[in-house]
């Protein structure tokens, strides 16, 4: 089964390349349209201060929600403090990573991990994999939005939480894609919508409403095949009024592809 050459939107930047190509081995005619830019904050208070505290032993606890993320936030300490210093200090706390590719940095450092969310890696399943520790005081590298949901949880938990932003998210340069894409969905003229990052959904969106276009791309989406990296992901489209129809078995770009070309093949095939 195969998209059968059914017009394939998609959302993503770092990967776009990589993304169209997986489209099209997988028959299907790729229209990629970035829509999120990650863009680290280099001048970052916030992340200097969480650094003295830690420095100071203020905290027993950190969460890792990226493997991004965590390079980032070497990155911009190392701009300031002594490259050594910030492993060092995260040696001497209970680690917690959201998947392997935060465990997988933690790994390339030496440092420790206490605990692993395991897929589909949501706050849920952070809350969980911390729900019979004693730490109190945690911080928790954020990723580009606010998580409101996971800090709730571990403040419901009885612990003292501060968040660490590290990067954030912007729209691409070229919004010519975007709107393109927007276009295409309220002509019709596409049959599938991959979505890899909740970010993506808000993005889109936010262009579609510049042109009043909102609700006319929210319903052509509903009539689509939309396939979701993951139950975060799936959750941002629920919660702004679009059903995606398919998450991969895990999330990752590739399954995701395959399996939704899989999946909109036998429906075209019934």
């Amino acid at each position: 089964m195969s998209f059968s050459g059914a017009s394939v939107l998609s959302f993503e930047s770092r990967r776009a390349a990589e993304m169209a190509e997986l489209i099209r081995i997988n028959g299907g005619n790729p229209f990629v349209a970035p829509a999120v830019v990650e863009s680290p904050l280099e001048d970052n208070e916030q992340a200097f201060q969480f650094a003295e505290r830690l420095f100071a032993g203020e905290f027993d606890m950190m969460i890792f929600l990226t493997g991004v993320g965590a390079r980032f936030l070497d990155r911009v300490l190392a701009s300031r403090f002594p490259e050594a210093h910030f492993r060092e200090a995260l040696r001497k706390v209970a680690i917690i990573v959201r998947g392997p590719k935060p465990s997988a940095v933690m790994r390339e450092w030496n440092v420790p991990v206490a605990a692993v969310a395991p897929e589909p890696s949501t706050w849920r399943e952070i809350l969980s994999a911390v729900a019979g520790r004693s730490e109190k005081s945690v911080a928790v590298q954020e990723y580009g939005e606010h998580s409101p949901n996971l800090i709730e949880g571990l403040r419901a938990q009885g612990r003292t939480v501060t968040a660490v932003p590290v990067y954030q998210w912007r729209f691409p340069d070229d919004l010519a894609p975007l709107r393109e894409s927007v276009r295409r969905l309220v002509a019709g003229e596409a049959r599938v919508a991959l979505f890899t990052t909740s970010i993506q959904v808000d993005h889109l969106l936010q262009i579609a409403e510049q042109s009043r276009e909102r609700q006319a791309t929210v319903a052509a989406l509903n009539k689509m095949f939309v396939g979701s990296i993951g139950p975060t992901c799936s959750e941002a489209l629920r919660e702004r009024g679009i059903a995606p129809v398919l998450e991969p078995t895990h999330p990752k770009m590739g399954l995701l592809v395959r399996e939704a070309a899989q999946a909109y093949g036998a429906g075209k095939a019934s």
